[in-house]
């Protein structure tokens, strides 16, 4: 037995919840492409290259295990009329953006 579809946080499924799990599906997707690309510069640049293949990975990661979290605060952030920015989220994909850079000029001077 089913127990039927759920009743919707919100009311309008045109909101920014919906909107900021496809912008955070899209920001996964673009990091599991960067970690391909990363795989492809392997045999020019060497294993250091694999630090940036394990961090862009590890972020994707993150962000589809938290996806469904973030969510429902979200929406629930609208339902209240009390939601606040995910500020430790923008900071970390700050902070993973300058990781890449770091490690890829770090690689691409080499020893």
């Amino acid at each position: 037995m089913s127990a039927g579809p759920r009743a919707p946080i919100h009311q309008d499924p045109g909101l920014q919840p919906e909107r900021t799990v496809m912008s955070w599906g899209r920001t996964t997707l673009a990091l599991c492409v960067a970690a391909l690309v990363f795989l492809r510069w392997l045999p020019h640049y060497g294993a250091g290259i694999l630090a940036m293949v394990v961090l862009a990975t590890a972020a994707a990661g993150g962000i589809y295990a938290t996806q469904r979290r973030r969510y429902a605060r979200s929406s629930r952030g609208i339902s209240s009329e009390l939601l606040h920015a995910d500020v430790v989220a923008v900071l970390s994909i700050s902070a993973l953006v300058l990781g890449l850079g770091v490690i890829g000029i770090l690689v691409v001077l080499g020893p």
